[in-house]
Order: C-alpha cells, then sequence, then structure tokens
C-alpha cells in the first residue's frame, strides 16, 4: 500500500509544477478569478483543460522511461491472498489489494476535449491533483448494462489504482470490501482457467455464492497504460 501512496504524492508533486489555479481563484479557491463570470466552472476554462493535457503527457513520458520496479516476494509460506471485491453492473470482480491506493467516495469526472482513447473518461480531482479516470467496462470489454437495485444501501465508489505513470482512478458501483481467500483456492481456480471471453481475468472462483472473476493485475495495469499513452 505504501507505494501506491508515493505515487499519488507524485501526483500532487507534479501538480505543483502546474498553475492550479481552480485550487485558488476558481471554483474551488476563493472564486476571484475574472474569468469564472465567463466559464461558470474551471473545468470549462482553457486553462483547466491544458492542465490535464499536460496531466496525460505525463504518463505518456513516464512510460517512455520507465524505471525498474522491485518485485514483491510473497513467499513460498502465505496461505491467503487479500483481494477487494467489487461490483461493476451484475458482475463482481477481485483485484490483488498491492496495487491498490486506496478506496474514495466518488468525486466529479470532468470530460476532456479529444480523448485518447474509448476508455478515458476525463480526470477527477484527488485532493487537488488531476487523476486520469478509466472506465473498467470499457477495459474489460464488459456489455454496459442498466443500473442495478440490490438491497441495503449501496453507494459507488472510485478505486484508485497505481499504473506505471501514477495513480489512476477506476470508477465502481459497488464494494464489498477486501477479504484474505485461500491460495489453494486461487491456484484452483487459476489452473481452470477464465472463459476464453473473460478479458484481463486469472480465473472465476466461487464467493459468496457469487461466481466472482479474479482479475490479472498486470495485465489490467498494462491495459490502463496503454490508454493513456
Amino acid at each position: 500500500m505504501m507505494s501506491g501512496l508515493t505515487d499519488l504524492n507524485l501526483t500532487h508533486h507534479d501538480a505543483e509544477n502546474i498553475d492550479d489555479c481552480w485550487n485558488r481563484i476558481g471554483i474551488h479557491g476563493d472564486k476571484s478569478c475574472p474569468l469564472l463570470a465567463e466559464h461558470v466552472h474551471c473545468r470549462n476554462c482553457a486553462v483547466y483543460s491544458a492542465a490535464a493535457t499536460r496531466l496525460l503527457d505525463r504518463y505518456s513520458l513516464q512510460q517512455e522511461r520507465p524505471e525498474q520496479t522491485a518485485a514483491i516476494d510473497a513467499g513460498s509460506d502465505v496461505v491467503t491472498r487479500s483481494l477487494l471485491m467489487f461490483r461493476l453492473g451484475e458482475e463482481w470482480l477481485g483485484l490483488v489489494t498491492r496495487c491498490l491506493v486506496e478506496v474514495a467516495p466518488l468525486q466529479p469526472i470532468h470530460s476532456l476535449p479529444h480523448q485518447r482513447s474509448r476508455a478515458l473518461l476525463g480526470v477527477a480531482n484527488v485532493r487537488g491533483a488531476l487523476v486520469a479516470c478509466l472506465s473498467l467496462v470499457e477495459l474489460l470489454g464488459l456489455e454496459a448494462s442498466g443500473p442495478v437495485t440490490p438491497g441495503g444501501r449501496v453507494m459507488p465508489r472510485m478505486l484508485i489504482v497505481g499504473a506505471q505513470g501514477g495513480p489512476v482512478v477506476l470508477p465502481v458501483d459497488e464494494v464489498d470490501g477486501i477479504h484474505a481467500i485461500d491460495q489453494r483456492l486461487l491456484d484452483s481456480a487459476s489452473a481452470a482457467g477464465p472463459q476464453a471471453s473473460a478479458r484481463f481475468t486469472r480465473g472465476v472462483l466461487p464467493f459468496k455464492g457469487r461466481s466472482l472473476r479474479w482479475l490479472d493485475e498486470e495485465q489490467l495495469l498494462s491495459a490502463v497504460t496503454r490508454s493513456l499513452t
């Protein structure tokens, strides 16, 4: 988890190199910017769009200059693995927590002109830093479905994950929580293999009466990087 937090700090460091006027004199500041009367909201201003473009250019630059990362040694005596369980439409998925920075409440996502990919939804303001938002539905090749109404109160969330060029936001419909799964169950699901149409999936396993897709984090994060460059 610390590596992910470091990635988020790097995003804030990069934000310091951008005149984040929206936090000082714009909609999130004292609202003294003379352009607010014309644009109503900072996201409609060319300065904000230019800052978002610089953010996406940073992802491209990081991809061109990859850094060597240390492998995480899970150890031979590990018997469980922590997975974050979440829902997209009617489908439940699991992602290992080592690539997760945090789970946050859903924030407004501001679309950008001239989108670079179909998966790129836009950018969100995460504690003052612009973070790219991607559609997991598009990345995983899922069919868009209407809203699901499960029992109880359900709050959509944002998964902030650590990609190669920095953290990215992945909106999801519901988060069940983090669960320790028996490694033998994961090994069995991986050996059986996913369905041919299940993109970026290690296997399918039962969980709380559901069929849960265990996502391959390396393939998924690679697809995230490609969508930003």
